[in-house]
């Protein structure tokens, strides 16, 4: 109840009814400082799949997996894991709430514009969503000022995303994601 009271969410219920639908749906989340928090709230609402990164130090990493896991029926599997088991999850009605904007420098990494730098950008969206035929919807979370919460907002879905076009669907999500990072640069990793 309190964990509610702090971290608000805006613009669920169209997510509702692209679930309800039978429509899989990809929380497409950038790193905001915010993001553990609007994840918890997320979780509170709906039963979400997600990756996280397996910690070294096995206690950490218990504890982050145990926070990270304790509302709401969210499957949390490991970074290096198939990617199976997001792709099944979603198209069980589980949104994946997922942190696409790291520099994982493999295989499946392009270079595209990020504030006109050519970046080192993980082309997982573009692939998650093909596989499993979701809609994309950013999910950004911001710290309100004066220590007064939280606000989850979740955008519009992108209409033509993926195409047939790894790169230019990159270049896509690295812009959007700007474009968020400017309405507040402080809050960004």
């Amino acid at each position: 109840e309190r964990l509610a009271r702090l971290i608000q969410v805006d613009g669920a219920a169209p997510i509702k009814a692209l679930l309800a639908a039978g429509r899989p749906v990809i929380f497409m989340t950038p790193h905001f400082v915010g993001l553990d928090m609007g994840g918890t709230r997320i979780a509170m609402d709906f039963d979400c799949v997600s990756i996280y990164a397996t910690q070294r130090n096995k206690v950490i990493d218990r504890w982050l997996h145990h926070g990270r896991s304790r509302f709401g029926q969210q499957l949390l599997l490991p970074r290096n894991d198939n990617i199976r088991g997001v792709v099944k999850a979603m198209k069980n009605g589980s949104p994946f709430y997922y942190l696409p904007d790291m520099d994982q420098r493999g295989k499946n990494s392009v270079f595209a514009p990020f504030f006109g730098v050519p970046a080192s950008t993980i082309t997982g969206l573009s692939r998650f969503a093909r596989m499993s035929h979701a809609a994309v919807v950013p999910c950004v979370t911001r710290m309100l000022p004066g220590g007064r919460g939280y606000r989850v907002e979740l955008g519009q879905p992108w209409g033509d995303f993926p195409t047939d076009d790894v790169e230019a669907d990159v270049a896509r999500m690295n812009a959007e994601i700007e474009r968020i990072v400017l309405t507040m640069p402080a809050q960004y990793y």
